[in-house]
């Protein structure tokens, strides 16, 4: 046990006793050939659908999703380099001000 080091909660994942993914899975896959086949009458079009679609494609986005960080936007950025140019010329000329 270090002195600045906090161990992480142990994660909570949660297992579905009843549900089946690959049963899902062939389900979906099955009414889509049904689908092109012509037997079943086309899908009407829903948003979630498609949500999050991106993110399952793109292994840097989904990684950097399921960790939780945030990345630093830019007002962030250039707020902190203009303190630090602020100190910067505060510590060279004594004068807090141009």
């Amino acid at each position: 046990m270090g002195l600045f080091t906090a161990r992480k909660p142990r994660g909570f994942h949660h297992n579905y006793i009843y549900y089946d993914p690959r049963k899902e899975r062939l389900k979906e896959i099955d009414e889509r050939a049904k689908r092109e086949l012509g037997l079943l009458p086309p899908k009407e079009f829903k948003p979630e659908d498609i949500r999050g679609k991106f993110v399952q494609a793109t292994k840097h986005v989904k990684r950097r999703k399921e960790s939780g960080r945030k990345p630093l936007s830019y007002g962030v950025l250039i707020a902190a380099i203009v303190l630090l140019l602020l100190l910067m010329h505060y510590l060279y000329s004594g004068k807090l001000g141009f």
